[in-house]
């Protein structure tokens, strides 16, 4: 969420709002600014959702999604710089910061690095706050060494490869919402789905993400909350 900038919108925030639970918000690195931030903390808050923290890599042209040679000082910098951004609207608005999650190509770069994802980790246990992450990776391995509470998540418009590793795409891409509550449901009842190569794989998951850049993503994230609904039901 957050993810316009200036004068470009970008995103379904508004229409989405009121379908999710917690809001991964930019921090203005990949996207988003001052305002920007601070209208979608407003937002958030208004309709119950928890906000947290989405920083990416320096790169608006990018949009995040390429990777950067970095330090661990460095990504501990720009992750720190970038939290303590939105806690500051946070703060403003009378809210808390819920967690951390990377955003694209910072988000697997963490997730295949422990010192990396140790940087991060430091900004996580400084604001006492959990991580989102991709499980099975550097973001669950670090998280647990270090006491750090780790929110594993389930990707519905992003495909994994046979070993369970996302697929991050430069570009967003129309989800179908069928596909989309399909995985939800055999995930809900520790079923497999297809990955790209077509082999089963199962995504140990406590969160289910949604992108909020698709086309569609509104359409989705219904989808996604009915098949929820339908297995709390059931």
């Amino acid at each position: 969420m957050g993810e316009a900038l200036g004068l470009h919108s970008f995103g379904h925030d508004e229409a989405l709002m009121s379908l999710i639970d917690v809001a991964n918000v930019a921090c203005g690195f990949h996207a988003g600014d001052p305002s920007v931030m601070d209208k979608t903390v407003a937002l958030a808050l208004r309709h119950d959702v928890r906000v947290g923290a989405h920083p990416g890599l320096p790169d608006i042209s990018g949009f995040g999604r390429r990777r950067i040679a970095l330090t661990s000082d460095e990504v501990r910098e720009i992750v720190l710089y970038q939290v303590a951004a939105l806690t500051g609207f946070l703060r403003r608005h009378g809210g808390e910061l819920n967690h951390i999650k990377p955003h694209g190509a910072l988000y697997g770069m963490l997730a295949g690095d422990e010192h990396l994802m140790g940087a991060a980790a430091d900004v996580a246990e400084l604001y006492g706050v959990p991580v989102y992450g991709l499980a099975g990776t550097s973001h669950e391995k670090v998280c647990q060494d270090r006491g750090i509470e780790f929110v594993p998540e389930l990707y519905v418009d992003l495909n994994y490869d046979a070993a369970g590793q996302l697929i991050i795409k430069r570009t967003p891409h129309q989800t179908d919402p069928a596909d989309a509550a399909r995985r939800v449901e055999l995930a809900l009842t520790g079923q497999p789905f297809p990955s790209i190569e077509d082999e089963p794989v199962t995504i140990p998951f406590a969160s289910i993400c949604v992108h909020s850049d698709t086309p569609n993503a509104p359409a989705v994230a219904r989808a996604v909350r009915e098949a929820i609904g339908h297995a709390v039901e059931a």
